[in-house]
């Protein structure tokens, strides 16, 4: 959960956001070093007034500077490249959930048990219980099982939106006419929150996304009281 002054990204609950901090931390520590070493050559080069003429035109320091900047490329570009084929890599899921996003609500159904789908809407302000989230809560929340690969069909069927949970590394755009899919898997039980990332509307900040991940046989109950509400 996200909290004020916060500067860094939410705690990763699957292994797909662990991966993303990860390449975060080593792209962000090769731009620390690149700007440290920027920095101290332009001081240098202010400050001090003793130069070698032959410097100026060298073979070896050009050499240096071609190749260098592309070996560092290479080490961002390698571990970027891994972890998008990863993103797109959706093996044998457990469960599959379709999202449809509407002006200006979502709406699940699980496709793998005939007729089971709801309408989850925003709590509002004045309906809220303690210790729930203004804006962030919903009525019905998407559950599912804890360390289940889980595949997301996302689409829409109005204009575009974006089913988007930060702490599951998830992000994927609603398309009206388009199926797009992704996949996750929760490491640990919890509630999960995450909005529309797509400018949708007047309403738009309005439509948020809970993810609640328990545990198998917790969701079986979950299941069969909710089949029998059918």
């Amino acid at each position: 959960m996200a909290h004020p002054q916060q500067l860094g990204f939410q705690d990763a609950t699957s292994p797909l956001m662990e991966e993303l901090l990860h390449f975060h931390d080593h792209a962000l520590m090769i731009v620390f070093l690149i700007s440290a070493f920027v920095l101290y050559i332009i001081v240098a080069m202010v400050t001090t007034k003793i130069y070698d003429k032959y410097i100026l035109d060298s073979q070896e320091i050009e050499i240096i500077w071609t190749v260098l900047p592309a070996v560092i490329l290479i080490m961002i570009a390698l571990p970027s490249l891994r972890i998008l084929y990863i993103m797109d890599e959706v093996n044998d899921p457990h469960l599959t959930v379709k999202a449809m996003g509407h002006q200006w609500y979502w709406s699940y159904e699980y496709t793998d048990y005939e007729e089971l789908g709801f309408d989850s809407y925003m709590v509002p302000t004045q309906d809220l219980t303690p210790g729930q989230f203004r804006l962030l809560e919903t009525d019905h929340r998407m559950v599912v099982p804890v360390e289940s690969p889980i595949r997301v069909l996302v689409s829409a069927e109005d204009v575009l939106h974006s089913w988007a949970v930060p702490t599951l590394g998830v992000k994927m755009d609603a398309v009206p006419g388009r199926l797009n899919q992704t996949a996750f898997i929760t490491s640990r039980p919890g509630v999960f929150y995450g909005q529309c990332s797509e400018i949708c509307g007047a309403n738009h900040s309005f439509m948020p996304i809970v993810v609640e991940a328990v545990l198998l046989e917790a969701f079986e109950n979950w299941l069969s009281l909710s089949l029998q509400d059918l």
